[in-house]
């Protein structure tokens, strides 16, 4: 089978197609035939050796990707499933050595696969698993009562808005922030209350909430930034490991979406808010495989609204 990945950490250079055999589903595995693969920064920073996986005994060459979407094609032994060969299907994975979702074929834990949303085709599938993972994550660690007052920092991007949409279905107020030019994407999200994005968003927050809201979704990396937003013993929660104790109680809380890489019943809560129309699942661009290495400039230039995906 073919697969993108690197030899070495660099520019998106790097991303060759390469030759790699086809893995076997072992025991509560299920081979999936990827027909897409998103493309997300977690993608762009391993790549590029930001963030790197593994020890001395990683595999020269790695495969990236988290998450993909395609069919059925083969069970390992002892897996309990009312999916079928020849299924759509989407998944969630962790990338390690060639072990990655920019592939032709992958073999991953039944637990980290679910039925494809209806109505949607494989690119759009391949936009929710570890996303839609990531901001149900956030939600969970938070555990904020109905009627909780959440601020969501870049919720214009793919994992922020589905954190705003979740967190609509939560029964929670929203507020969210965006720049002037993504104010619609926003409000489309269903957030209570758009503000202009940028440092003097916590500050526009406590014009309207003068004590502060009970906690925030931190996708555009404000960190210490956002805490004056926070009402006191507030939580933030981030996503690229920053975690400090905050004035006034506030606490800074980090998440990691590998720990929902199996929480099946979660992911396929997602699949049905896609069927019902309560979250949005929504295509940048599309690249084939060969185009790897012009999706990650893409992605790095900013700006992207939605998600690329890379198709096989």
């Amino acid at each position: 089978m073919q697969a993108v990945g690197f030899h070495q950490p660099g520019e998106p250079e790097v991303l060759e197609v390469v030759d790699l055999p086809t893995p076997s589903p072992g025991t509560g595995e299920v081979l999936i035939r990827v027909h897409a693969a998103s493309v997300n920064p977690t993608d762009t920073m391993l790549r590029s050796g930001t963030r790197v996986r593994g020890g001395k005994d990683e595999p020269e060459l790695r495969v990236p990707g988290m998450d993909a979407a395609g069919v059925v094609e083969e069970f390992g032994d002892g897996v309990e499933t009312d999916l079928k060969v020849g299924d759509p299907v989407m998944a969630v994975l962790t990338p390690t050595g060639t072990h990655g979702a920019y592939a032709e074929q992958i073999a991953v834990p039944i637990e980290s696969v679910v039925r494809a949303p209806r109505g949607f085709d494989h690119r759009q599938a391949a936009t929710l698993p570890m996303n839609g993972l990531t901001a149900r994550l956030a939600l969970d660690t938070l555990g904020l009562d109905k009627g909780s007052v959440l601020a969501v920092t870049g919720a214009a991007g793919t994992m922020g808005g589905y954190a705003v949409q979740l967190a609509k279905m939560d029964g929670l107020t929203v507020i969210a922030d965006a720049k002037e030019s993504d104010e619609e994407r926003v409000t489309g999200f269903g957030a209570d209350l758009v503000l202009s994005r940028g440092d003097d968003f916590p500050q526009l927050i406590r014009e309207r909430y003068p004590d502060g809201v009970d906690g925030v979704i931190d996708g555009a990396l404000m960190l210490e930034k956002i805490a004056p937003a926070v009402s006191d013993g507030g939580s933030v929660i981030t996503v690229r490991g920053y975690a400090e104790s905050g004035e006034r109680g506030i606490t800074f809380t980090p998440i990691w979406v590998v720990d929902y890489a199996r929480e099946h019943a979660k992911l396929d809560e997602l699949r049905q808010a896609a069927e019902n129309g309560a979250v949005t699942l929504q295509v940048a661009e599309t690249y084939s495989k060969d185009q790897a290495p012009a999706a990650h400039r893409r992605l790095e230039a900013g700006g992207v609204r939605g998600r690329l995906v890379l198709t096989f």
